[in-house]
Protein backbone atom coordinates (compact mmCIF):
# COMPACT_ATOMS: atom_id res chain seq x y z
CA UNK A 1 0.00 0.00 0.00
CA UNK A 2 1.59 3.46 -1.21
CA UNK A 3 1.27 6.29 0.92
CA UNK A 4 1.20 9.43 -0.72
CA UNK A 5 4.02 12.33 0.73
CA UNK A 6 3.64 15.76 0.26
CA UNK A 7 6.82 17.48 0.51
CA UNK A 8 6.34 20.61 2.68
CA UNK A 9 8.12 23.90 1.51
CA UNK A 10 10.45 25.62 4.15
CA UNK A 11 8.35 28.46 5.53
CA UNK A 12 9.15 31.57 4.01
CA UNK A 13 11.86 34.32 5.45
CA UNK A 14 10.31 37.32 6.58
CA UNK A 15 10.91 39.95 4.52
CA UNK A 16 12.77 41.85 6.70
CA UNK A 17 15.32 39.26 6.80
CA UNK A 18 14.62 39.35 10.41
CA UNK A 19 14.77 35.42 10.95
CA UNK A 20 17.42 33.33 12.20
CA UNK A 21 20.17 33.15 9.38
CA UNK A 22 20.80 29.28 7.67
CA UNK A 23 24.14 27.38 8.02
CA UNK A 24 25.46 29.33 11.00
CA UNK A 25 25.88 32.39 9.16
CA UNK A 26 24.25 34.54 12.33
CA UNK A 27 24.24 38.18 12.24
CA UNK A 28 27.48 38.53 10.60
CA UNK A 29 26.24 36.82 7.41
CA UNK A 30 22.98 39.39 7.94
CA UNK A 31 25.72 42.35 8.50
CA UNK A 32 27.66 41.37 5.65
CA UNK A 33 24.50 40.90 3.18
CA UNK A 34 23.19 44.44 4.41
CA UNK A 35 26.56 46.13 3.91
CA UNK A 36 26.41 44.90 0.27
CA UNK A 37 22.99 45.93 -0.51
CA UNK A 38 23.80 49.35 1.40
CA UNK A 39 27.53 50.18 0.05
CA UNK A 40 26.58 53.46 -1.81
CA UNK A 41 24.94 54.68 1.52
CA UNK A 42 26.98 53.68 4.28
CA UNK A 43 30.35 53.21 2.21
CA UNK A 44 32.27 56.67 3.31
CA UNK A 45 30.68 56.36 6.76
CA UNK A 46 32.55 53.31 7.33
CA UNK A 47 35.12 54.77 6.09
CA UNK A 48 35.30 57.83 8.38
CA UNK A 49 34.60 55.75 11.77
CA UNK A 50 38.21 54.37 10.56
CA UNK A 51 39.74 56.91 9.87
CA UNK A 52 38.74 57.96 13.19
CA UNK A 53 40.16 55.22 15.02
CA UNK A 54 43.30 55.08 13.11
CA UNK A 55 44.13 58.86 13.77
CA UNK A 56 43.13 57.98 17.64
CA UNK A 57 45.62 54.86 17.52
CA UNK A 58 48.71 56.88 15.39
CA UNK A 59 47.93 60.13 17.84
CA UNK A 60 48.06 58.59 20.63
CA UNK A 61 44.59 59.57 21.87
CA UNK A 62 45.07 63.31 21.24
CA UNK A 63 42.34 63.22 18.11
CA UNK A 64 39.04 62.11 20.26
CA UNK A 65 40.42 64.99 23.27
CA UNK A 66 37.72 67.16 24.17
CA UNK A 67 39.88 70.57 23.38
CA UNK A 68 40.44 69.07 19.73
CA UNK A 69 36.74 67.55 19.16
CA UNK A 70 35.49 71.55 19.99
CA UNK A 71 38.50 72.84 17.57
CA UNK A 72 37.50 69.88 14.90
CA UNK A 73 33.95 71.40 14.96
CA UNK A 74 34.85 74.92 14.54
CA UNK A 75 38.05 75.05 11.95
CA UNK A 76 35.22 72.94 9.53
CA UNK A 77 31.98 75.04 10.30
CA UNK A 78 32.14 77.05 7.30
CA UNK A 79 33.55 73.91 4.60
CA UNK A 80 30.68 71.98 5.85
CA UNK A 81 28.14 74.69 5.54
CA UNK A 82 29.60 75.14 1.64
CA UNK A 83 29.50 71.19 1.15
CA UNK A 84 25.49 71.68 2.22
CA UNK A 85 25.10 73.97 -0.98
CA UNK A 86 27.37 72.54 -3.42
CA UNK A 87 25.99 69.05 -2.80
CA UNK A 88 22.61 70.83 -4.15
CA UNK A 89 24.70 72.86 -6.89
CA UNK A 90 26.34 69.07 -8.34
CA UNK A 91 22.71 66.92 -7.83
CA UNK A 92 21.25 69.80 -9.83
CA UNK A 93 24.16 68.47 -12.56
CA UNK A 94 26.15 71.73 -12.24
CA UNK A 95 29.02 73.19 -10.54
CA UNK A 96 30.17 76.68 -8.47
CA UNK A 97 33.98 77.61 -8.14
CA UNK A 98 33.04 80.90 -6.60
CA UNK A 99 31.83 79.81 -3.31
CA UNK A 100 35.41 80.67 -2.00
CA UNK A 101 35.88 84.25 -3.32
CA UNK A 102 32.51 85.08 -2.44
CA UNK A 103 32.97 83.75 1.18
CA UNK A 104 36.23 86.41 1.23
CA UNK A 105 34.06 89.09 -0.44
CA UNK A 106 31.16 88.72 2.27
CA UNK A 107 33.47 88.98 5.03
CA UNK A 108 35.23 92.16 3.52
CA UNK A 109 31.38 93.81 3.45
CA UNK A 110 30.67 93.14 7.04
CA UNK A 111 34.34 94.56 8.02
CA UNK A 112 33.66 97.67 5.90
CA UNK A 113 29.95 97.96 7.69
CA UNK A 114 31.03 96.81 11.64
CA UNK A 115 34.43 98.16 11.52
CA UNK A 116 34.68 100.87 9.45
CA UNK A 117 30.90 102.29 9.20
CA UNK A 118 30.16 100.86 12.99
CA UNK A 119 26.90 99.06 11.55
CA UNK A 120 25.15 97.14 14.46
CA UNK A 121 25.88 93.43 14.08
CA UNK A 122 22.35 92.14 13.57
CA UNK A 123 22.39 94.93 10.61
CA UNK A 124 25.36 93.77 8.92
CA UNK A 125 24.38 90.05 9.17
CA UNK A 126 21.11 90.04 7.03
CA UNK A 127 22.94 92.89 4.71
CA UNK A 128 25.86 90.11 4.04
CA UNK A 129 22.89 87.75 3.52
CA UNK A 130 20.99 89.44 0.84
CA UNK A 131 24.54 90.36 -0.72
CA UNK A 132 25.28 86.50 -1.09
CA UNK A 133 21.58 86.39 -2.13
CA UNK A 134 22.36 88.87 -5.18
CA UNK A 135 25.30 87.31 -5.97
CA UNK A 136 23.96 83.90 -6.41
CA UNK A 137 20.99 85.14 -7.96
CA UNK A 138 23.07 87.03 -10.40
CA UNK A 139 24.88 84.33 -11.67
CA UNK A 140 21.77 81.78 -11.20
CA UNK A 141 20.38 84.19 -13.95
CA UNK A 142 22.88 83.96 -16.20
CA UNK A 143 23.36 80.27 -16.06
CA UNK A 144 19.47 79.34 -15.77
CA UNK A 145 17.89 81.74 -18.23
CA UNK A 146 21.04 82.70 -20.29
CA UNK A 147 22.47 78.84 -20.94
CA UNK A 148 26.24 80.10 -20.08
CA UNK A 149 28.05 77.14 -18.64
CA UNK A 150 27.91 77.36 -14.64
CA UNK A 151 31.32 76.59 -15.11
CA UNK A 152 32.44 79.64 -16.90
CA UNK A 153 29.82 81.68 -15.33
CA UNK A 154 31.31 80.43 -11.47
CA UNK A 155 34.67 81.01 -12.84
CA UNK A 156 34.22 84.73 -13.91
CA UNK A 157 32.59 85.24 -10.31
CA UNK A 158 35.95 83.77 -8.54
CA UNK A 159 38.17 86.40 -10.64
CA UNK A 160 35.45 89.03 -9.87
CA UNK A 161 34.36 88.59 -6.02
CA UNK A 162 38.13 88.29 -5.10
CA UNK A 163 39.14 91.56 -7.12
CA UNK A 164 36.20 92.92 -5.68
CA UNK A 165 37.85 91.97 -1.78
CA UNK A 166 40.96 93.48 -2.34
CA UNK A 167 39.53 96.53 -3.34
CA UNK A 168 36.97 96.91 -0.05
CA UNK A 169 40.30 95.89 1.99
CA UNK A 170 42.29 97.55 0.22
CA UNK A 171 44.78 94.55 0.81
CA UNK A 172 45.06 94.67 4.16
CA UNK A 173 43.54 92.98 6.78
CA UNK A 174 40.27 94.88 8.79
CA UNK A 175 38.52 93.84 12.45
CA UNK A 176 38.37 93.38 14.95
CA UNK A 177 34.74 92.33 15.00
CA UNK A 178 31.63 93.31 17.59
CA UNK A 179 31.32 90.50 20.09
CA UNK A 180 27.94 89.38 19.00
CA UNK A 181 29.24 88.81 15.57
CA UNK A 182 32.83 86.74 17.11
CA UNK A 183 30.33 84.71 18.63
CA UNK A 184 29.19 83.11 15.55
CA UNK A 185 32.22 81.61 15.14
CA UNK A 186 33.81 81.16 18.49
CA UNK A 187 31.02 80.91 20.65
CA UNK A 188 29.41 78.20 22.84
CA UNK A 189 26.43 77.64 24.13
CA UNK A 190 25.36 79.27 27.83
CA UNK A 191 25.64 77.24 30.89
CA UNK A 192 22.85 76.47 33.00
CA UNK A 193 21.81 74.37 35.57
CA UNK A 194 23.28 72.73 38.86
CA UNK A 195 27.52 72.11 38.90
CA UNK A 196 27.60 68.50 37.33
CA UNK A 197 31.26 68.88 35.78
CA UNK A 198 29.71 68.45 32.43
CA UNK A 199 28.04 71.16 30.05
CA UNK A 200 24.11 70.57 30.98
CA UNK A 201 22.25 72.32 28.16
CA UNK A 202 24.40 70.11 26.03
CA UNK A 203 24.23 67.30 27.42
CA UNK A 204 20.59 67.82 27.12
CA UNK A 205 20.62 68.51 23.34
CA UNK A 206 22.84 65.54 23.07
CA UNK A 207 19.47 63.12 24.58
CA UNK A 208 17.12 65.30 22.74
CA UNK A 209 19.04 64.53 19.28
CA UNK A 210 19.80 60.62 20.14
CA UNK A 211 15.39 60.15 20.63
CA UNK A 212 15.06 62.23 17.79
CA UNK A 213 17.18 60.40 15.64
CA UNK A 214 16.07 56.53 16.79
CA UNK A 215 12.65 57.85 16.33
CA UNK A 216 12.80 58.81 12.91
CA UNK A 217 14.97 55.69 11.58
CA UNK A 218 12.28 54.00 13.03
CA UNK A 219 9.29 55.90 11.54
CA UNK A 220 11.21 55.80 8.32
CA UNK A 221 11.94 51.88 8.38
CA UNK A 222 7.92 51.39 8.91
CA UNK A 223 6.89 53.91 6.41
CA UNK A 224 9.40 51.85 3.68
CA UNK A 225 7.33 48.40 4.94
CA UNK A 226 4.13 50.19 4.70
CA UNK A 227 4.75 50.56 0.86
CA UNK A 228 6.66 47.27 0.74
CA UNK A 229 10.38 48.60 -0.36
CA UNK A 230 13.25 46.96 0.79
CA UNK A 231 14.42 47.68 4.00
CA UNK A 232 17.71 46.70 6.10
CA UNK A 233 17.57 43.25 8.41
CA UNK A 234 16.13 43.42 11.89
CA UNK A 235 18.78 42.88 13.85
CA UNK A 236 21.52 44.98 11.26
CA UNK A 237 18.86 48.09 11.95
CA UNK A 238 19.17 47.37 15.60
CA UNK A 239 23.08 47.62 15.45
CA UNK A 240 22.46 50.52 13.01
CA UNK A 241 20.37 52.58 15.47
CA UNK A 242 22.63 51.48 18.66
CA UNK A 243 25.56 52.92 16.62
CA UNK A 244 23.82 55.71 15.53
CA UNK A 245 23.07 56.46 19.22
CA UNK A 246 27.08 55.50 20.49
CA UNK A 247 28.25 57.99 18.19
CA UNK A 248 25.78 60.94 19.26
CA UNK A 249 26.25 60.05 23.12
CA UNK A 250 30.35 59.88 22.67
CA UNK A 251 29.69 63.41 20.70
CA UNK A 252 27.79 64.66 23.32
CA UNK A 253 29.96 63.59 26.74
CA UNK A 254 32.96 65.06 24.50
CA UNK A 255 31.73 68.29 23.75
CA UNK A 256 29.80 68.74 27.21
CA UNK A 257 33.10 68.04 29.28
CA UNK A 258 34.66 71.00 27.83
CA UNK A 259 33.05 74.30 26.78
CA UNK A 260 30.18 73.01 25.65
CA UNK A 261 28.21 72.80 21.60
CA UNK A 262 29.47 75.67 19.80
CA UNK A 263 26.88 77.74 18.49
CA UNK A 264 27.68 77.33 14.79
CA UNK A 265 26.86 73.53 15.18
CA UNK A 266 23.47 74.41 16.80
CA UNK A 267 23.69 76.07 13.38
CA UNK A 268 24.62 73.52 11.18
CA UNK A 269 22.37 71.10 13.03
CA UNK A 270 19.58 73.61 11.69
CA UNK A 271 20.95 73.22 8.28
CA UNK A 272 21.33 69.47 8.15
CA UNK A 273 17.91 68.80 9.50
CA UNK A 274 15.97 71.74 7.28
CA UNK A 275 17.79 70.70 3.69
CA UNK A 276 17.63 67.47 4.46
CA UNK A 277 13.80 67.00 5.02
CA UNK A 278 13.72 69.63 1.52
CA UNK A 279 15.44 66.98 -0.03
CA UNK A 280 13.90 63.82 0.77
CA UNK A 281 10.31 65.28 1.12
CA UNK A 282 9.66 68.48 -0.45
CA UNK A 283 8.97 68.90 -4.11
CA UNK A 284 11.81 71.43 -4.55
CA UNK A 285 14.00 68.53 -3.42
CA UNK A 286 12.52 65.90 -5.86
CA UNK A 287 12.88 68.31 -8.71
CA UNK A 288 16.57 69.66 -7.91
CA UNK A 289 17.13 65.27 -8.15
CA UNK A 290 15.19 65.03 -12.05
CA UNK A 291 16.96 67.96 -13.48
CA UNK A 292 20.46 66.78 -12.50
CA UNK A 293 19.37 63.03 -12.99
CA UNK A 294 17.21 63.71 -16.61
CA UNK A 295 16.98 66.77 -17.95
CA UNK A 296 14.79 65.92 -20.64
CA UNK A 297 12.53 63.53 -18.94
CA UNK A 298 11.75 66.65 -16.15
CA UNK A 299 10.81 68.77 -18.51
CA UNK A 300 8.41 66.43 -19.95
CA UNK A 301 7.35 65.85 -16.48
CA UNK A 302 6.35 69.76 -16.28
CA UNK A 303 9.56 70.64 -14.19
CA UNK A 304 10.57 74.00 -14.22
CA UNK A 305 14.21 73.55 -14.68
CA UNK A 306 15.38 77.14 -15.48
CA UNK A 307 13.84 78.45 -12.04
CA UNK A 308 15.16 75.19 -10.04
CA UNK A 309 18.68 75.99 -11.30
CA UNK A 310 17.84 80.02 -10.64
CA UNK A 311 17.02 78.58 -6.98
CA UNK A 312 19.78 76.39 -6.39
CA UNK A 313 22.60 79.18 -7.27
CA UNK A 314 20.67 81.78 -5.25
CA UNK A 315 20.60 79.37 -2.33
CA UNK A 316 24.21 78.60 -2.95
CA UNK A 317 25.13 82.33 -2.69
CA UNK A 318 23.41 82.77 0.05
CA UNK A 319 25.13 79.75 2.46
CA UNK A 320 28.47 81.14 0.98
CA UNK A 321 27.50 84.35 2.53
CA UNK A 322 27.20 82.73 5.88
CA UNK A 323 29.98 81.13 5.73
CA UNK A 324 31.53 84.67 4.81
CA UNK A 325 30.29 85.70 8.09
CA UNK A 326 31.51 82.17 10.07
CA UNK A 327 35.49 82.83 9.22
CA UNK A 328 35.26 86.19 9.43
CA UNK A 329 34.17 86.03 13.34
CA UNK A 330 36.28 82.76 13.82
CA UNK A 331 39.69 85.02 12.20
CA UNK A 332 37.99 87.75 14.54
CA UNK A 333 39.14 89.87 10.74
CA UNK A 334 38.49 90.47 7.46
CA UNK A 335 42.00 89.34 5.02
CA UNK A 336 41.79 89.26 1.44
CA UNK A 337 43.51 86.18 1.00
CA UNK A 338 40.46 84.36 2.72
CA UNK A 339 38.23 81.59 1.22
CA UNK A 340 41.45 80.42 -0.52
CA UNK A 341 40.58 77.15 -2.19
CA UNK A 342 37.25 76.82 -0.29
CA UNK A 343 35.50 75.89 -3.54
CA UNK A 344 37.51 73.15 -4.08
CA UNK A 345 37.37 71.64 -0.65
CA UNK A 346 33.34 71.92 -1.01
CA UNK A 347 33.71 70.13 -4.34
CA UNK A 348 35.81 67.33 -2.91
CA UNK A 349 33.29 67.27 0.43
CA UNK A 350 30.59 66.27 -2.01
CA UNK A 351 31.68 63.86 -3.94
CA UNK A 352 33.60 62.11 -1.47
CA UNK A 353 30.29 62.18 0.29
CA UNK A 354 28.45 59.99 -2.80
CA UNK A 355 27.84 63.14 -5.80
CA UNK A 356 28.02 61.93 -9.29
CA UNK A 357 29.02 63.70 -11.55
CA UNK A 358 26.61 63.25 -14.01
CA UNK A 359 24.25 64.67 -11.41
CA UNK A 360 21.20 63.35 -9.98
CA UNK A 361 22.94 61.82 -6.87
CA UNK A 362 23.70 62.77 -3.38
CA UNK A 363 22.63 63.66 -0.20
CA UNK A 364 22.78 66.14 2.50
CA UNK A 365 24.06 64.07 5.33
CA UNK A 366 26.74 62.28 2.48
CA UNK A 367 28.21 65.62 2.04
CA UNK A 368 28.58 66.38 5.87
CA UNK A 369 30.50 62.70 6.34
CA UNK A 370 32.69 63.86 3.33
CA UNK A 371 33.44 66.93 4.96
CA UNK A 372 34.27 65.25 7.84
CA UNK A 373 36.09 62.79 6.30
CA UNK A 374 38.53 65.87 5.07
CA UNK A 375 38.32 67.21 8.32
CA UNK A 376 39.67 64.39 10.28
CA UNK A 377 42.42 64.25 7.34
CA UNK A 378 43.76 67.69 8.08
CA UNK A 379 43.45 67.43 11.82
CA UNK A 380 45.16 64.04 11.90
CA UNK A 381 48.05 64.82 9.78
CA UNK A 382 48.46 68.48 11.87
CA UNK A 383 48.53 66.55 15.09
CA UNK A 384 51.25 64.10 13.68
CA UNK A 385 53.18 67.10 12.26
CA UNK A 386 52.86 66.05 8.31
CA UNK A 387 53.86 68.48 6.16
CA UNK A 388 51.45 70.07 3.93
CA UNK A 389 53.18 68.97 0.92
CA UNK A 390 52.23 65.14 1.95
CA UNK A 391 48.83 66.53 3.23
CA UNK A 392 47.89 67.78 -0.38
CA UNK A 393 49.00 64.07 -1.98
CA UNK A 394 47.16 62.27 0.95
CA UNK A 395 43.75 64.34 0.66
CA UNK A 396 43.85 64.10 -3.67
CA UNK A 397 44.28 60.33 -3.14
CA UNK A 398 41.41 60.11 -1.07
CA UNK A 399 39.78 62.34 -3.37
CA UNK A 400 40.57 59.54 -6.28
CA UNK A 401 39.58 56.83 -3.99
CA UNK A 402 35.96 58.00 -3.42
CA UNK A 403 35.11 58.90 -6.72
CA UNK A 404 36.80 55.61 -7.81
CA UNK A 405 34.62 54.03 -5.75
CA UNK A 406 31.65 55.92 -7.17
CA UNK A 407 32.60 54.74 -10.56
CA UNK A 408 32.96 51.14 -9.51
CA UNK A 409 29.14 51.09 -7.41
CA UNK A 410 27.53 52.44 -10.16
CA UNK A 411 29.14 49.92 -12.97
CA UNK A 412 28.53 47.01 -10.70
CA UNK A 413 24.65 48.21 -10.29
CA UNK A 414 24.64 48.43 -14.05
CA UNK A 415 25.58 45.29 -14.00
Amino acid sequence: MSTDVTAKSPAPAPPDGSGSAAGGGGLLQLMLNGLRRNMRQYGMLIALGLIVVLFQIWTGGDLLLPRNVSNLVLQNSYILILAIGMMLVIIAGHIDLSVGSLTAFVGAFAAVLTVSHHVAWPIALVLCLLVGAVAGSVQGFLIAYLGIPSFIVTLAGMLLFRGLTEILLKGQTLGPFPNGLQKMGNGFLPEVGPNTNYHNLTLLLGIVLMVAVVWQEVRARRRQQEFTLAVLPARLFALKLVALGAAILTLTMLLASYNGAPIILIILGVLVVGYGYVMRNAVFGRHIYAIGGNLPAAKLSGVKDKRVTFQVFLNMGVLAALAGLVVAARLNAASPKAGVNFELEAIASSFIGGASMSGGVGTVLGAIIGGLVLGVLNNGMNLLSVGTDWQQVIKGLALLVAVGFDVWNKRKSGS
